[in-house]
């Protein structure tokens, strides 16, 4: 009892100093008290994580080296060194660590559930299952089985095995006998436990079984809210129709605004009809079906949107099946009208309609967008009397540019645009009145539509006079000025554009949409500065720095100014280091507290965040601008360097997993589309072309590693040259892959397109040859050619290359008429120029030193 309380005490001050981020202070005091005591092994170990977190790695290193070979048992110095090994992500070493403790402790049960989570960490699903066994025999309580069942389950589904059809179903199985003999024995007792057993069935489509098990006296008693849609799924997976349409009446009548249930419902009177297999109770008929929405509507105490929707979804149904949807239900265009006669004053009607436009024959759109502005009753000369008949007039005009109606002449477009003007101004006095700095504008819709337009220039000074009189009303010319930018190939429209952004941001600060179109502007004209403004005061955060990054971070290597681009991935790059780690320990909660049917999500998350396209492109700038950075002494760079832990001789990044997390409609957008994926077509070639950016890029960084360790490792001189000729035939190889493919730069049709990848730029800029001329100048000077030389002057070539390609775009630019307009590709072709003599001059600059 002595030696535990003077050892709590002196271990105290140390937890103390380090949970405060005191680290040098927990440093002298792990010191001191290894003074007094050098052979306890949790002091060298808080020693060794206050080393760590001081970035004096080799020392820690050592030192957990040490501890780690003297197989430490107890629980103080264990939980100590798996912090040091989180810090150094070497979450394998964690199961050592304790494998070897369970070995001197077999029947430890804190030991054990330790071992298991740090297999958990791993994804080791097989040692999982077994150590998950060990702690039942040991202590046979219900979570530890379980344990190993969802071993068995992630082994079937998620492990080497799970692509080997006859092993997935071999495992499932088992899993599936382990719970039976759990249920046999009556130790079920928990709904996580039955949730498991069902996705076990649903896994080997079992759902007869899975049906029953949820409808029996086990199910009902210990899963008792078990949701509907659990019991629907199975219905229609059993192809139960008839029950499925009994059901969801009766979910419709409580409640008749659930959109899905009408799709599910439609869908069962589909399959009832085509199977023509009569069901008590049930529709199986058009008509029935027809009779039953109008009934919904009829009966319902207040009007919903529900019933009128699927009305829409039946019959577009109809018309797939070449049946007369018309003789049943009426013109298509007119059920679209009444729709909006009931809900057009809802914000949320526009995309209704818009559900259905695709099923709305091309040529009668015209004639849909002309009747929704007659039913407003609203023209240029008559404004809304009321919020709900400006909303319904919103609305009509959000469909009609959809539907193409705002394809007009410039003389029709500049007065359209003053009518929206008009509008805006009167919706902003009468209804806008006595908003919160939070609130949107009630009338800002028409801004954002009217941005779609086009409209003829005038003069200069009128345009000041509207920004600095009109101010926040002339929101509605941002996509105008656009639009004439792009006919006019000039800037000015474009910088009229931000100064009636910025007036309106003034008014209303938490208007998000200004300055998302702010920040896309700004990154059109090549404005750094302006861009990293506009998106600090967007305050992204979190997962958002995934979904949103694309905008703003994925463009600052176009700027070339380190000092903004810098703290940008330091940010990026923390969040997703921090997400990963957090999602492990949600991993192990969710084993704690039994929430099997959590598990896979988390897992699921961790994986799309650590293959995301974004997190890979911004950890590999970060790399580049780390090496063009690089000015310090020899030492300083070497250690800078090996803090990388780049291996040139393996790519690390798993091609086939990297995931597209971008959120592309984040900016609202009302464009035309000439077809309706055409957005997801965008994003798709996108994604492809930014994901060859990444293989470059990342391959650069290696070669330039590469070349490091060729120059200044001499005792595996052999193996870096190998390995470097190796890059090289992957480099060539590459390059001639991507120019084969053809890429093409995504529309800049609207001003809230994707901006083209910066594939591009890379390859209208001198990388190819460069990094080849200096990989073989490294292996010929390495290697003692006597064709050392000519690399030497192929490079210098290149150097001169370089130089007249800067000095031409620096001087085309000069003699520009309008700076702005071309500043983005200019900026970019200047930024690559010096990006490749940066990477060639570090190359001799280790020379040098060396």
């Amino acid at each position: 009892m002595q030696d535990s309380s003077i050892m709590e005490r002196r271990l105290r001050p140390i937890y103390d100093c380090l949970e405060s981020g005191n680290n040098k202070k927990a440093l002298q005091e792990a010191e001191k008290a290894l003074k007094k005591t050098p052979n306890i092994l949790c002091f060298k170990a808080l020693k060794a994580l206050a080393l760590l977190r001081m970035s004096r790695d080799e020392e820690a290193d050592t030192l957990v080296g040490e501890i780690a070979a003297k197989n430490p048992s107890d629980d103080s110095t264990l939980q100590v060194m798996t912090f040091c090994y989180k810090e150094r992500e070497e979450f394998s070493k964690i199961c050592t660590l304790y494998s070897n403790a369970a070995k001197q402790n077999p029947g430890c049960e804190d030991i054990l559930s330790h071992l298991f989570i740090s297999y958990v960490r791993v994804n080791d699903f097989s040692s999982q299952q077994l150590v998950a066994m060990q702690l039942y025999k040991l202590k046979p309580k219900n979570p530890y089985y379980f344990w190993a069942v969802m071993s068995v389950v992630l082994k079937a589904v998620r492990g080497p095995d799970s692509k080997i059809p006859e092993k997935r179903k071999l495992l499932l199985t088992l899993a599936q006998r382990m719970i039976d003999k759990q249920i046999s024995e009556n130790k079920i007792d928990a709904e996580q436990e039955v949730q498991l057993y069902l996705s076990i069935l649903k896994y080997q489509q079992k759902y007869a079984e899975a049906l029953d098990f949820l409808e029996g006296d086990l199910g009902r008693k210990i899963y008792p809210g078990a949701p509907v849609e659990l019991k629907i799924e199975l219905l229609k997976s059993l192809d139960r129709w008839g029950e499925c349409n009994v059901l969801l009446k009766d979910l419709l009548r409580e409640n008749p605004d659930r959109w899905d249930y009408h799709k599910d419902y439609i869908l069962s009177v589909t399959k009832l009809k085509q199977s023509s297999v009569a069901f008590d109770g049930a529709d199986c008929t058009f008509e029935q079906c027809y009779e039953f929405l109008c009934q919904l509507i009829e009966s319902g105490a207040r009007v919903v949107r529900g019933p009128f929707l699927g009305r829409l979804e039946l019959h577009h149904t109809m018309t797939d099946l070449n049946e007369n949807a018309s003789e049943l239900l009426g013109d298509f265009l007119e059920l679209l009208v009444e729709y909006f006669r009931k809900f057009g004053d809802k914000a949320c009607c526009a995309n209704d309609i818009i559900l259905f436009l695709n099923f709305l024959e091309a040529e009668r759109r015209a004639e849909l967008a002309s009747r929704l502005l007659e039913v407003c009753e609203i023209s240029s000369t008559k404004l809304p009397q009321n919020k709900e008949q400006m909303q319904k007039h919103i609305c009509s005009l959000q469909v009609s540019r959809i539907c193409g109606a705002h394809a007009l002449s410039t003389e029709h477009l500049a007065a359209l645009y003053t009518a929206f003007s008009l509008h805006y101004e009167h919706g902003t006095t009468a209804f806008g009145s006595d908003l919160l700095p939070t609130d949107m504008g009630p009338s800002d819709s028409y801004a954002l539509l009217a941005g779609e337009l086009g409209l003829a220039p005038f003069d200069v000074q009128i345009k000041l006079e509207i920004i600095f009189n009109n101010g926040v009303n002339d929101f509605l010319a941002v996509h105008v000025m656009y639009d004439l930018s792009l006919k006019l190939q000039t800037s000015e429209h474009l910088i009229e554009a931000l100064c009636l952004l910025h007036y309106l941001l003034s008014n209303s600060p938490s208007n998000f949409h200004a300055k998302l179109l702010c920040l896309q502007i700004y990154h059109l004209i090549g404005c750094g500065w302006g861009a990293h403004k506009t998106s600090e005061s967007l305050e992204m955060k979190y997962v958002q720095l995934d979904s949103m990054g694309y905008l703003h971070v994925s463009q600052l290597p176009l700027i070339g100014i380190p000092s903004i681009a810098k703290p940008w991935y330091d940010s990026t790059l923390r969040f997703f280091t921090s997400s990963y780690k957090e999602s492990l320990e949600y991993l192990a909660m969710c084993y704690k507290f039994g929430s099997f049917s959590k598990l896979e999500e988390f897992m699921d998350f961790r994986d799309k965040l650590s293959n995301s396209l974004h997190f890979l492109l911004i950890s590999t700038e970060a790399v580049l601008l780390e090496f063009v950075c690089l000015c310090g002494l020899y030492a300083q760079n070497m250690a800078a360097i090996k803090a990388m832990k780049i291996v040139p001789s393996q790519d690390r990044i798993q091609w086939d997993q990297v995931t597209d997390n971008r959120d592309i409609s984040v900016i609202v957008k009302w464009n035309a589309q000439t077809y309706p994926n055409a957005d997801a077509d965008m994003k798709r070639e996108s994604f492809a072309q930014d994901v060859e950016l990444v293989r470059i890029r990342s391959m650069l960084a290696r070669i330039i590693c590469g070349c490091v360790e060729a120059i200044t490792h001499k005792e595996t001189k052999n193996k870096d040259i190998e390995t470097m000729k190796q890059l090289k035939h992957s480099w060539t190889d590459l390059w001639l892959r991507i120019r084969n493919a053809n890429y093409k730069p995504t529309s800049n049709q609207y001003l809230v397109n994707l901006l083209p990848s910066r594939l591009h730029g890379i390859m209208a800029a001198p990388y190819e040859a460069s990094i080849i001329h200096l990989i073989e100048m490294v292996l010929q000077i390495e290697e003692r050619h006597s064709t050392a030389k000519l690399s030497c002057d192929a490079l210098c070539d290149d150097f001169n290359l370089v130089r007249r390609l800067l000095c031409d775009t620096i001087t085309e630019y000069n003699e520009s008429s309008d700076l702005a307009w071309k500043r983005r590709n200019s900026q970019e072709t200047i930024v690559n120029c010096i990006e490749v003599s940066a990477h060639s001059f570090y190359q001799l600059k280790i020379w040098n030193n060396r």
